[in-house]
């Protein structure tokens, strides 16, 4: 079985688990993320296991980790950017560009998780949720493992100007990842089945499908690029793009729930 990191509230404060028991009261992911591989793989195989892990699920992220994201990534992400923008042939060109789109998504406090409530801003007409790989990245850049993430997004406000880009993706309930990390090396990212479902009033609204092996880059050229001249002393999570972008006649409404399963990891979360 794949190892399985989960963080969960608990009377003392958060706390990780490994395979739904709980690590050492000490344990913290940016301390792990700073070890050298080795030795990361050793502190999680010497502790003895702990009590089940049945505190309620945190998002598997610290307020020292941040979250970034990869944009343009996919054929279709490019395609549906192209048909929403102004600029289109701005979204021509950093496709096929050999540097990638990368920007700040969210700081680890003001990260959402699994069943917790997401949102779309007030001021936007089109707003979508965006089902990711999510690359676990320790501090000296190497992938550690996946999580799932929801990059929401406000695409007519993106698509008014991509200057507004920050604006159109980084608002409070706009960043969600979970329900945990699976620890695994990069060779077994590479073609993961990615589904996404959004449920309003109980029916079906939208529905799509993806595989990681669309993703045109490397996820080591990803990881790669975003730590070129930044560091992350605690690791980083670094979202990897969407090939799922529900079209203009779809937008998200308070009261849907998305639900997104990459390799039979699944985020849901309710739109507040």
């Amino acid at each position: 079985m794949t190892p399985r990191l989960t963080r969960h509230a608990t009377s003392e404060g958060p706390r990780w688990a490994l395979d739904g028991r709980y690590l050492p009261a000490g344990f913290s992911l940016a301390a792990w993320l700073a070890l050298p591989t080795d030795a990361a793989q050793a502190q999680l195989a010497a502790p003895e296991r702990g009590a089940p892990a049945d505190g309620p699920l945190l998002a598997p992220i610290e307020d020292a980790q941040e979250a970034w994201a990869s944009g343009v990534t996919y054929l279709s992400s490019r395609m549906a950017r192209e048909a929403e923008s102004q600029s289109a042939d701005v979204y021509q060109k950093v496709y096929s560009a050999a540097r990638p789109e990368l920007f700040f998504k969210a700081c680890g406090w003001r990260t959402r998780g699994h069943r917790e409530g997401i949102r779309v801003r007030a001021d936007s007409a089109w707003n979508v949720p965006e089902p990711e790989l999510v690359l676990l990245l320790d501090s000296a850049g190497g992938i550690r493992g996946y999580t799932v993430g929801n990059d929401v997004s406000s695409r007519s406000i993106e698509g008014e100007n991509p200057l507004y880009l920050p604006q159109a993706k980084v608002y409070d309930g706009a960043c969600a990842i979970g329900p945990g990390i699976v620890l695994c090396a990069a060779d077994a990212l590479r073609d993961l089945a990615i589904d996404l479902q959004i449920h309003r009033g109980g029916e079906l609204a939208f529905a799509g499908q993806t595989r990681s092996s669309q993703i045109k880059r490397g996820l080591e050229e990803l990881a790669g690029y975003l730590f070129r001249e930044l560091s992350f002393p605690h690791g980083a999570f670094l979202f990897t793009g969407t090939g799922i972008v529900p079209d203009e006649s779809f937008t998200l409404q308070a009261g849907d729930v998305v639900r997104i399963d990459i390799g039979g990891l699944v985020l849901e979360n309710p739109v507040l």
